[in-house]
């Protein structure tokens, strides 16, 4: 495939690292580079187009820390997903391949390593920093991510908009549906996260949080 016919993802927030990151990478490879600033306007864009690969920064709006990462690689698992982020701890990046993140860059990395990681998970391999084993990488098991990942598409975005703090009522208008479809929709992410009500679905949820270090 020409790099010129790749079409790559920059799903970050910030106006000006997407625009920076697109300049510095246009001049390493040729591929056709689009933008999205939120989980949902991400999730839109590849429900209508084609993607080869998505640059995914874990704090977007609308994202719960690895929950996107998540939901992408689940309803969307043809798509490579490399996890960009300023928190650099093992921790982070451990979690990302945890949950099938094909790789991790550091947002303080040069746009060559950024190019080279790329052209890496786009031959199939996994990329880490180069200072890092996977010995290095280790964390507990847990069941919420895989939970969360059999939710579909729908679900997901309720649940989200549960942990917004949003009534049935503002969420069936939000999403053009009847507040019996929502209430249908809630029965079913209560029984896939194993909780009982709104409360215990969006603390299951806080559960995918990033890590917070004090300073």
């Amino acid at each position: 495939m020409d790099d010129s016919t790749l079409n790559i993802v920059i799903a970050d927030d910030h106006p000006l690292f997407r625009s920076a990151l697109k300049q510095a990478l246009s001049s390493q490879m040729g591929a056709h580079w689009l933008e999205a600033d939120s989980a949902d306007s991400l999730d839109q864009l590849l429900a209508q187009q084609s993607v080869d690969l998505v640059l995914l920064d874990l704090e977007m709006p609308g994202s719960r820390g690895y929950s996107t990462l998540i939901h992408l690689r689940s309803h969307y698992p043809a798509v490579p997903v490399v996890v960009i982020s300023a928190h650099e701890d093992n921790t982070t990046i451990s979690k990302t391949l945890h949950y099938d993140g094909q790789g991790f860059i550091p947002k303080s990395a040069a746009p060559s390593e950024f190019a080279a990681a790329i052209n890496l998970v786009l031959a199939g391999e996994t990329y880490i920093p180069a200072h890092l084993s996977e010995a290095d990488l280790t964390i507990e098991e847990d069941d919420i991510g895989s939970r969360v990942a059999e939710l579909t598409p729908q679900q997901y975005k309720v649940l989200q908009m549960f942990a917004e703090g949003l009534l049935n009522k503002q969420i069936a208008y939000d999403l053009d549906v009847s507040e019996a479809t929502i209430k249908a929709h809630a029965t079913a992410i209560f029984r896939k996260l194993g909780v009982r009500n709104r409360t215990q679905a969006v603390i299951a949820l806080q559960g995918l949080e990033m890590e917070r270090k004090a300073l």
